[in-house]
């Protein structure tokens, strides 16, 4: 009997919900669906799976950023505005500031705050202020009421409000769960890099203007050595990181390798020469095209014979008129080996904590524009400012830097 006082029917195959036998006085109830007809209808195959965690991987790196900036936008704001309401206006000072037309939202952030504080969301004392729960467009309207107060500090405006404005697509995506486009993540990522440039927390990295800091690097980066970026082969490589990112502008240029072909055919020859005039000091140390070494490894790539060794020597004729043209020639030095070649190395500026070094490891099949590569920033992590420790070298940096030592006092000079 059910609670509205009709009779249920029995569920045995001779009271279906269609039956016609079915007693005055009850409710028909339509069969079940099969169970086994939901399973595939919520499975996630695995181009759902990887759309899902491409997804993930895009909000993370984009919310690393937004919440960086949004960091430096609330420390920017309160060392600006702070001494200038708080004497009179104590610990609402935030809402002083934010003023008539800000009344709506600043409220908005105080009732949030009383919310958190007595749900026990405030797990740091330090967040408990109106100013930890303001967003993004509020603290960029605070900056915009108060410009004449930032105008000392911040060289544009004009840049921090277009940087903004990349933002805002972005932080509406993140915020909402939605999916975000590479190029729209590119962007925020240019965006955020520009806005903490100009908001003054940029260049505290030595590599950092040869070889940018990474977000996602300047957090987790000590969990990968000083191993800061890897890609498949040559060609993302330079698509994302050219050569002239790479060695121009370099005070030292340390390569060892078989051809070393991504200085010697991606860097013109014009640009070495002034790089050398300018003070670099370049050592190149190439495979001896006549060695066995050379044979060995024309056999293992299914060359013809000959074929890589006058591409070895055709380099170093083009790198000798390099050094034929300079006004120093002793800063330009160029050297062979006859070892059996076991990895590609161009170490810029290895001397100082500003290093950069670009290595591929040799493969039996694959050509150089083939391997994998690693970039590599000097020391075991992030270098900052009186934070690294010399007297550790944990990373791989110091580990190539020495085998090229090791093999340029084993190798013989080009005349």
């Amino acid at each position: 009997m059910g609670s509205g006082g009709l009779e249920l029917p029995p569920g045995d195959e001779g009271h279906e919900g269609n039956s016609t036998d079915t007693p005055p006085g009850t409710v028909s109830l339509a069969r079940p669906m099969e169970t086994t007809s939901i399973g595939p209808e919520l499975d996630w195959d695995a181009d759902a799976w990887r759309e899902v965690r491409t997804r993930a991987q895009r909000a993370g790196r984009a919310y690393i950023w937004l919440n960086l900036v949004e960091q430096r936008m609330r420390a920017v704001v309160a060392a600006v505005l702070r001494p200038v309401y708080e004497p009179v206006h104590g610990d609402d000072w935030v809402v002083a500031a934010a003023g008539p037309a800000g009344q709506e939202w600043v409220q908005r952030a105080v009732a949030v705050r009383e919310v958190s504080r007595r749900k026990g969301y405030l797990l740091d004392p330090a967040d408990d202020n109106t100013l930890s729960f303001l967003t993004l467009p509020q603290l960029r309207e605070l900056m915009v009421q108060h410009w004449p107060c930032f105008q000392p500090y911040v060289d544009d405006r004009r840049d921090v409000e277009l940087a903004l404005d990349e933002l805002e697509v972005t932080r509406n995506v993140v915020s909402r769960n939605r999916a975000l486009s590479e190029a729209v993540l590119n962007q925020a990522e240019r965006a955020s890099a520009r806005l903490l440039e100009t908001l003054g927390t940029g260049g505290d990295v030595p590599s950092a203007l040869r070889l940018p800091v990474d977000a996602v690097e300047d957090l987790v980066g000590d969990r990968y050595a000083d191993v800061v970026a890897v890609h498949s082969d040559r060609v993302r490589l330079m698509r994302q990181f050219p050569a002239e990112d790479i060695f121009g502008g370099a005070r030292r240029i340390d390569a060892v390798g078989i051809g070393l072909n991504l200085l010697v055919q991606n860097f013109s020859g014009r640009r070495l020469v002034r790089l050398a005039d300018a003070g670099c000091r370049v050592r190149l140390l190439f495979l001896n095209p006549a060695s066995s070494a050379v044979k060995r490894r024309e056999r293992e790539l299914g060359m013809k014979r000959g074929e890589l060794s006058r591409a070895v020597e055709m380099n170093i004729l083009h790198m000798r008129r390099v050094r034929s043209r300079l006004r120093d020639p002793g800063a330009f030095e160029i050297q062979v080996y006859d070892e059996t070649p076991r990895f590609t190395a161009y170490l810029v500026d290895g001397d100082g904590p500003d290093g950069v070094a670009v290595v591929q490891s040799y493969l039996r099949r694959s050509r150089g524009m083939e391997a994998p590569v690693l970039v590599l920033r000097n020391g075991s992590r992030v270098v900052k400012p009186g934070e690294r420790d010399e007297g550790i070298d944990s990373g791989l940096f110091p580990t190539y830097r020495e085998e090229f030592e090791l093999a340029w006092t084993d190798s013989r000079p080009v005349s």
